[in-house]
């Protein structure tokens, strides 16, 4: 009795702690805010507070003082030099200093330095265009999941309206128990995608606030404006150019993209770096000055007179004479990273253009699917669907029949907000080709 009370217990301590936790995590749920912001707002958010940017944005810092570290002047050194006991008569202590001048050195150093600090300015404007394009690409996933939801709760309440139909025609005997039983089913079958659509629909949105990337002091969970992917006013507010018009021909945006592509000015600026590299590491074979010079006096218990001589000291040396060593092997390297940045960069020119040219044709089919879809398939699937309700109502045709054309109906609205998605990523792509956020596509030289 004892161990049943025991077990009693145990279970209740567990079902209430089961319960405590289930309320802890409903709250923190409920307690996360959802803030919807545009995509210019999103842009503009993850510019400024993106984390990834501004470890990114320290590398520029750390490069400014790299060319400060770069143009600097050598420390001078202090010398004394005291004679003792009978190596100290007749001979000058000294004490001085010697500071080491180097000859045509700090000048290719300090272009060198500012050669990477250039770079680095390359550098971080490509991450924060690639983070643009980031957040452009989850932001436009997002409404298209948000549209694909909405689609099916619009898909809901016709299968719901075919379910009172049936039941009003089987009340009054025009058809068989079968038919409700079948709109039943196809309404349980669409609930199942619609808990589908919203799991899509939340992933989208963590990875929108993934690519945002932002430290918060709250819970704060960020949303799109839009809730819809259709409608012509949605292309401006994407900046994606109009689908309605005629897109210009690849030839006449080639020589523009290639300019824009911040790449490929990266690559240029290596060979920069590299023949930088190259003179700072030639200049190594000159040897460095060193001067020196001091104090010099004899005391009156070494001066040969017996009375204390002041004077003065000065010298010379050449230090780091390339006879034992020449830096032949550096300079040899330096040289190949001149002719491998000058390799590297007339290969991604090449592979830049093909990347293009292969980006704007699928963009260019996503056009063509998407104004069929929009001139053709959604004008004749609207027009399929009235006309089958009106046949099942009137009793011309079967439930199966108007299911069957409804099923069809919702793929191609489906499709159709596919196009759309692709017609928006496609185009982000083709941006990633050109390296540029407002790459204008109707030049007016075009």
């Amino acid at each position: 009795m004892i161990h049943n009370l025991k077990s009693k217990f145990f279970i209740s301590s567990f079902l209430a702690g089961m319960c405590l936790f289930s309320f802890v995590s409903a709250v923190k749920v409920f307690a996360q805010q959802i803030q919807k912001i545009t995509l210019n707002d999103a842009i503009e958010l993850a510019l400024s507070n993106n984390l990834d940017l501004q470890s990114d944005r320290i590398n520029v810092e750390l490069a400014k003082n790299n060319v400060k570290i770069a143009n600097r002047l050598n420390n001078p050194e202090i010398n004394i030099f005291y004679n003792y006991g009978a190596a100290g008569k007749g001979n000058p202590q000294q004490i001085g200093a010697s500071e080491t001048i180097e000859i045509a050195k700090r000048a290719p150093r300090k272009h060198l330095a500012q050669a990477y600090l250039y770079k680095q300015d390359l550098d971080v404007k490509n991450r924060e265009f690639e983070l643009e394009m980031d957040v452009r690409e989850t932001y436009v996933d997002l409404v298209s999941a948000k549209t694909i939801l909405a689609c099916l709760f619009e898909q809901e309440k016709l299968l719901e309206e075919f379910l009172k139909l049936s039941k009003k025609r089987l009340k009054a005997k025009e058809v068989l128990e079968t038919d409700v039983i079948q709109a039943q089913i196809a309404l349980n079958q669409i609930s199942t995608q619609i808990n589908t659509a919203k799991s899509d629909v939340k992933s989208a949105r963590n990875e929108f606030n993934k690519a945002l990337n932002i430290k918060q002091d709250g819970d704060i969970l960020y949303d799109s404006y839009e809730d819809e992917l259709p409608g012509e006013t949605v292309f401006i507010s994407l900046k994606t150019p109009d689908f309605n018009k005629e897109m210009p021909s690849f030839e006449q945006i080639k020589q523009r993209g290639l300019e824009k592509r911040l790449d490929l000015r990266a690559a240029k600026q290596d060979i920069e770096i590299a023949k930088k590299n190259l003179v700072v590491v030639s200049r190594q074979r000159i040897p460095d000055v060193q001067i020196l010079g001091g104090y010099a006096y004899q005391a009156v218990n070494h001066s040969d007179t017996g009375e204390y001589r002041a004077g003065a000291y000065a010298g010379a040396n050449l230090s780091n004479i390339p006879l034992l060593y020449s830096y032949r092997p550096e300079i040899k390297n330096a040289k190949l990273l001149v002719e491998q940045a000058q390799i590297n960069y007339e290969s991604l020119k090449n592979k830049a253009e093909k990347e293009m040219n292969s980006a704007y044709d699928k963009f260019l089919n996503s056009q063509a699917n998407l104004v069929f879809y929009k001139q053709r398939l959604i004008k004749d699937s609207e027009k399929l669907i009235n006309t089958s309700k009106k046949n099942y109502n009137e009793g011309k045709s079967d439930l199966t029949s108007l299911i069957v054309m409804e099923q069809s109906y919702k793929e191609i609205l489906i499709g159709y907000i596919k196009a759309l998605d692709d017609y928006y990523t496609d185009w982000i792509d083709f941006l990633r080709t050109v390296d540029s956020e407002d790459f204008e596509l109707f030049s007016e030289n075009i």
